[in-house]
């Protein structure tokens, strides 16, 4: 171990520690040894196994919060994708599974669960048919649980059919929860090269190739970094990178000290530590701030991208080298309404979608936490959604959409979803129509690049 845990936050205290905390720690439980026909017999195993395997999660976090001083902010589970078990389903639902998931969470005090998922880049299986067909009625009738569809990889290509399917899954979700601004649609996101040990919400799930069970750690650190670079005026470029390089290692140095204690008094092993900024709507801990202290007038103009990319690869060096698993998304995020100079550069008229479909290409994640007006036609999503899913394949990254048509708001109107989801404007998107291209249905293939066997 290349620190001892109060060296590391001693170092940390230095940028000032209170602006530092965890962002997550998300337990993974593999749930295929609940698969039943019967859902509701599987959703008893289920709800049995999940309570079970972290009964001990949250009340870990609380000790360790209370040792070393640093907030852990959310306690999550994530579990297999519920579309492997709905393949067995007599009955063509999986709503008993989700509410099942959300029973226990509520019981066990954790905040999100995850993984109402399924993996449609090549096509559908049952089992994927049932859960997609199942989401709006899931996220609508609980509170707790999130769900992902995987619609493309850079080795299979983008499924059409999925993302046009998922497109009217975001409206409905939208118009079911039309009481609450949408909100059905901040528990979804629809990926492309979706990773298998994402710990945030709401995209995160235990994939195939994961052991039993896991603890899997994300950092969140933009105001850390927002505080040592408040006096960076004269640091060139290269001084910069080399600054924020120290600051995600030792960030992500106790980030990944906190999970391993976790994982000795759980007993589940440690996975991996996803070295992210993520930010939230409080004010200093924005990655539109980081930005323009970095240099630019308003995030939006003309060089964010390139802003963007040295961030990111900043965050990704000096976070790699304090994590022996480093894995996840591990970036910088950028979702709108969760960052509060993000919205002001919206309001401000800096930054549009196609900016952000810009950024997009260099950050994290992808069209995160996007409000849109309620009116956007399923065609239109479904555009947005292939863009971002053509991106993430050209260029063998992740990219996701988590959008949210607001039922009866408009561009420049402003959404409020409370605590961690933010507020913030509609934000405008194109008039014209996709719909002939993105109803031809089938795959689009795979690119060149591709073929490395």
């Amino acid at each position: 171990m290349l620190f001892s845990l109060e060296e590391v936050i001693d170092t940390i205290s230095a940028v000032g520690v209170e602006t530092f905390d965890i962002r997550t720690i998300t337990c993974g439980i593999n749930i295929m040894s609940c698969a039943d026909s019967d859902v509701n017999r599987c959703a008893d195993k289920v709800y049995e196994k999940v309570v079970r395997v972290a009964r001990d999660i949250v009340p870990t976090a609380r000790i360790l919060e209370k040792r070393y001083g640093i907030p852990i902010v959310n306690k999550r589970i994530s579990v297999t994708p519920v579309s492997f078990l709905a393949s067995a389903f007599t009955e063509p639902t999986a709503v008993p599974i989700a509410k099942a998931l959300d029973r226990a969470a509520k019981e066990l005090g954790i905040d999100y669960v995850a993984g109402f998922s399924a993996l449609i880049q090549k096509g559908f299986s049952r089992g994927d048919q049932i859960l997609i067909n199942s989401i709006a009625d899931a996220l609508c009738n609980t509170e707790r649980v999130c769900s992902s569809v995987n619609i493309g990889t850079s080795q299979a290509g983008i499924n059409m059919d999925g993302v046009y399917r998922m497109a009217e899954v975001v409206k409905e979700a939208a118009q079911r929860s039309a009481d609450k601004n949408g909100l059905a649609c901040a528990k979804l996101v629809v990926f492309c090269n979706a990773v298998e040990d994402n710990p945030f919400i709401a995209g995160s799930f235990l994939g195939p190739g994961e052991a039993e069970a896991i603890l899997n750690v994300g950092i969140s650190g933009p105001g850390v970094v927002r505080a040592a670079l408040e006096n960076s005026e004269n640091l060139s470029i290269g001084e910069l990178s080399e600054l924020i390089k120290k600051i995600s290692f030792k960030i992500t140095r106790t980030g990944e000290l906190v999970g391993r204690e976790a994982s000795k008094m759980t007993g589940i092993p440690f996975g991996i530590i996803d070295l992210s900024l993520a930010p939230t709507p409080a004010q200093g801990d924005s990655i539109a701030d980081i930005l323009e202290l970095m240099g630019l007038e308003r995030t939006g103009c003309h060089g964010t991208t390139a802003c963007l990319a040295m961030l990111n690869d900043a965050v990704k060096k000096g976070g790699m080298m304090g994590a022996t698993y480093a894995g996840g998304l591990s970036g910088a995020f950028i979702p709108l309404t969760e960052d509060a100079g993000m919205c002001r550069a919206v309001s401000e008229g800096a930054l549009n979608i196609q900016k952000l479909e810009a950024m997009t290409c260099v950050c994290s994640v992808g069209l995160d936490m996007v409000a849109i007006p309620g009116d956007t036609s399923v065609d239109v999503i479904a555009g947005i959604i292939a863009d971002e899913a053509a991106i993430g394949m050209i260029n063998h990254k992740t990219t996701a959409c988590r959008l949210i048509p607001v039922p009866g708001m408009k561009a420049g109107d402003e959404v409020d979803f409370g605590g961690l989801l933010g507020k913030g404007p509609i934000i405008a998107v194109g008039k014209q129509s996709p719909k002939k291209f993105v109803t031809r249905g089938g795959r689009i293939p795979a690119p060149v690049h591709s073929m490395k066997n």
